[in-house]
């Protein structure tokens, strides 16, 4: 069940934060910056993995570090020219990429999963192009999925309330 919250991703307590990025990221915008912040671990991983697999649009990453599972979903085309600014994301790599997420959200028996407005940051999609796309994929999973549909610093999300209402329904 799809649930558009208010709050801080970084405060989640779902089991994992899935978010977008391009192959080779640098992790240098938006919501990569505060994640690489947090675990510094995590941006220099990806970065060995995509030196090592050359991934394109559409694939996904799973990281498991101290207290986190991180999923980068590669929406956006790899940079041009210096390398450290990402390109642009597209739907189809947005689609590709969700059941790529499913997939893993499956494989993994993940409780729990938040995400941003994917791709309409740095990646500049629309909001109501890509909520459809997250609701096809990842509507019908028997967990939560919460969507940070407002980036508020700081503010742990009530996710929990979510979790219960969910349950207390079924």
């Amino acid at each position: 069940m799809i649930h558009e919250i208010s709050g801080d991703i970084l405060l989640s307590s779902a089991a994992a934060i899935a978010h977008g990025v391009a192959p080779g990221d640098h992790f240098n915008q938006g919501l990569a910056l505060a994640l690489r912040e947090r675990w510094p671990s995590m941006a220099k991983d990806y970065r060995h993995w995509c030196h090592q697999t050359n991934p394109k649009p559409g694939k996904a990453w799973i990281w498991s570090g101290p207290g986190a599972r991180v999923i980068c979903l590669l929406t956006q085309e790899e940079s041009s020219g210096n390398g450290h600014i990402s390109g642009k994301a597209h739907t189809e790599h947005v689609n590709h990429a969700l059941k790529e997420l499913r997939r893993m959200v499956e494989t993994e028996s993940l409780s729990s999963l938040a995400l941003p407005r994917l791709a309409t940051g740095v990646g500049g999609l629309d909001w109501l192009d890509v909520k459809p796309l997250i609701e096809n994929h990842l509507g019908d999973l028997p967990i939560p999925i919460y969507v940070y549909a407002e980036y508020r610093a700081g503010i742990a999300a009530k996710e929990s309330f979510h979790a219960k209402a969910a349950a207390a329904s079924h």
